[in-house]
């Protein structure tokens, strides 16, 4: 069994209208299934909030009006990719309150790594459904015990 060891960066953003959060449910990695913030990998020479722009347009399709540095974190997880190839990813999310004039979010999936995105009522969700970043959000918001 082979496994990749990889450190991931990424930027995200915690989006809450009405005691409902922005999350995106993921079409393939290691959260594969799970609901997650909007976000992703910051690019070679990219600001971490442009990285949050750009993939909050491209994940939920909107654009963002304000943006608050909330917390950096990091989680690891070890997942099979394929028979026999293991990753065991050290990620590091940069997350950021956001905040949006615009409600309608983009439910189809973006081709690469979410199936859409929707409104989730925040009291609904339980742990196993989201991801590490999601769920840590809302623990540290006081929305989940």
């Amino acid at each position: 069994m082979e496994t990749i060891v990889k450190t991931y960066v990424g930027a995200y953003g915690i989006l809450i209208k009405d005691d409902k959060i922005a999350l995106v449910r993921k079409a393939g990695g290691g959260y594969k299934g799970k609901l997650d913030l909007p976000g992703g990998g910051i690019e070679h020479t990219e600001l971490p909030v442009e990285t949050l722009k750009r993939e909050i347009m491209e994940e939920v399709g909107i654009n963002i009006t304000d943006y608050k540095l909330f917390d950096v974190t990091a989680t690891n997880i070890k997942w099979e990719m394929k028979t026999d190839l293991w990753e065991d990813l050290h990620h590091v999310g940069i997350l950021y309150i956001v905040d949006t004039l615009e409600l309608n979010l983009k439910s189809d999936a973006d081709g690469l790594d979410s199936e859409g995105s929707d409104w989730y009522s925040i009291q609904d969700l339980q742990k196993n459904q989201l991801s590490p970043f999601a769920y840590y959000a809302l623990q540290k918001l006081k929305y989940l015990k």
